[in-house]
């Protein structure tokens, strides 16, 4: 069974937008997803990215009429100026960590509501409640916003490091982990679909 390792950044725009097609690729195929929250910035920064805020403002420009066109191709409403933005990754990203190692829910779900928090519903994924919600909604333990702090910060910057060597650099970005086929950004998902049926 292939395996996708699947890199990101919680309040990435772009990770919001992919909404669950993975796991509808995943399913398709047969295919396991680990999921590896990280922090982006950070991973710009040891890659050569810049982050948005640094960015000409041209490329800005062309980045929010690229965000228009793929919200509206893909019925997803959005926020494109929302009010948390940016916010701490960390907390959300710790609580995905914990959920996946606790099992049990939907781990999918969880990762899109806090990427749809930020980006379609004018909420601060940084905060507890918000967090809290986005778990127990998808058959978490709401616990766990608060119990995986201290494991959720190793394994937040193993998968940092992880990124780096594997040749990640964007979220969301994508590695089949049998054939270290990559796949960077949520319009690579159908290549990626396309590369699974070919295993």
């Amino acid at each position: 069974m292939a395996r996708i390792d699947y890199f990101f950044g919680v309040f990435s725009p772009w990770t919001y937008l992919a909404g669950q097609r993975l796991e509808e690729i995943a399913t398709r195929h047969g295919a396991s997803i680990a999921y590896k929250p990280l922090d982006l910035i950070a991973l710009f920064a040891r890659t050569g990215g810049t982050p948005p805020a640094q960015r000409p403002a041209c490329r800005m420009e062309y980045r929010m009429q690229e965000l228009k066109r793929w919200s509206a191709r893909l019925g997803m409403a959005m926020d494109f100026t929302p009010p948390f933005f940016p916010t701490n990754p960390a907390p959300a990203s710790y609580a995905i960590i914990a959920a996946q190692q606790a099992g049990g829910g939907d781990l999918g779900g969880l990762t899109h509501a806090i990427a749809r928090a930020c980006w379609a519903e004018g909420k601060d994924i940084a905060q507890d409640e918000v967090i809290r919600a986005a778990l127990e909604a998808n058959g978490f333990s709401g616990d766990l916003v608060t119990s995986g702090m201290f494991e959720g910060a190793i394994t937040y910057e193993r998968n940092l490091q992880e990124a780096v060597d594997r040749g990640a650099f964007g979220s969301p970005f994508y590695i089949v982990a049998d054939s270290d086929e990559r796949f960077w950004g949520q319009d690579r998902l159908a290549l990626l679909d396309d590369h699974l049926g070919e295993l």
